[in-house]
């Protein structure tokens, strides 16, 4: 009950602070710019993201002998590997979007064009789901035997995997392959982007300036390591090294944490967002009653 109700705590917070900003970005029009178009899509896949694998959680904390069908724990597993998959291909993009902005702020609004701002989200997504599916369906042909009990918090796709009655070299080799194309190069290229941020903003001559600039990106640099790094350890460490208890812990970092992290860190800490934020207040509080 402990577990059930922290747990049920952490999930209302990453509901709630992902609402408010999508509330806030589709409601201001001063928030209409490529920078929160991204946002909108990071706050929408950490809602999904935590509804495909937290209820089932806080069910199995109430009552672990309730079971979960087999068409449903591979419809969780292919929903948790597409908002996962998503959500890192999105922070490379967000990463890429403020290296235009603040290397090349004068040709930001020419590079970062709606069309391109669109093309790359809809890739982001396209790859999640497409991904996930090839997974899925090289799960799907396996027979499973028993025993059918999951050592995991939810239908986690390692260890469904462990259940297997069947050779499962292919499984593990594409699993490989796609994390090293969706984590290992990701986070070469989010680190290459801030390491030439990181670059402009020393050049930067107000201290005031590149103190806050650097603030921004260290912070967005602590989400993105939690991040990848809890996956990287998950998905291709030995896994002598990384008993499941462990791994289950791991879970939770990118499960839990990051999905309430990310409002704070990306939005709730930006000027523009807590601007919006007190118009919005104050638009609810000068309406006349109706």
């Amino acid at each position: 009950m402990l577990l059930f109700g922290l747990f049920s705590l952490l999930y209302a917070s990453t509901l709630l602070g992902n609402g408010v900003i999508l509330g806030l970005i589709l409601l201001d029009p001063r928030l209409h710019t490529p920078m929160y178009f991204f946002l909108s899509h990071l706050a929408i896949v950490d809602v999904t993201y935590a509804c495909s694998t937290v209820p089932q959680m806080l069910v199995n904390l109430l009552n672990p002998v309730k079971p979960i069908s087999y068409a449903g724990c591979m419809t969780q597993t292919f929903f948790f590997l597409t908002f996962s998959i998503t959500e890192c291909l999105l922070l490379v993009v967000m990463s890429y979007d403020r290296y235009v902005a603040i290397c090349h702020p004068l040709r930001y609004s020419v590079i970062m064009s709606w069309r391109v701002c669109t093309v790359l989200a809809v890739t982001s997504w396209a790859c999640g789901f497409l991904l996930a599916l090839v997974h899925v369906g090289l799960l799907l042909r396996l027979p499973f035997c028993g025993p059918h009990e999951i050592n995991h918090f939810f239908c986690e796709l390692l260890s469904v995997l462990k259940l297997a009655c069947a050779d499962t070299r292919l499984n593990q080799v594409v699993i490989l392959a796609a994390a090293v194309f969706i984590l290992v190069g990701p986070l070469c290229l989010v680190l290459v982007s801030y390491s030439r941020i990181l670059a402009a903003i020393l050049r930067i001559q107000s201290g005031e300036g590149r103190r806050k600039a650097f603030s921004t990106c260290s912070s967005h640099l602590c989400v993105v390591g939690l991040f990848f790094g809890s996956a990287i350890v998950t998905y291709m460490a030995p896994k002598s090294h990384h008993p499941e208890e462990q791994q289950k812990i791991l879970f939770l970092f990118y499960s839990f944490l990051n999905p309430m992290l990310n409002p704070l860190i990306y939005s709730l800490r930006n000027a523009e967002v807590k601007g919006a934020l007190r118009r919005m207040l104050c638009k609810e509080s000068t309406s006349p009653l109706v």
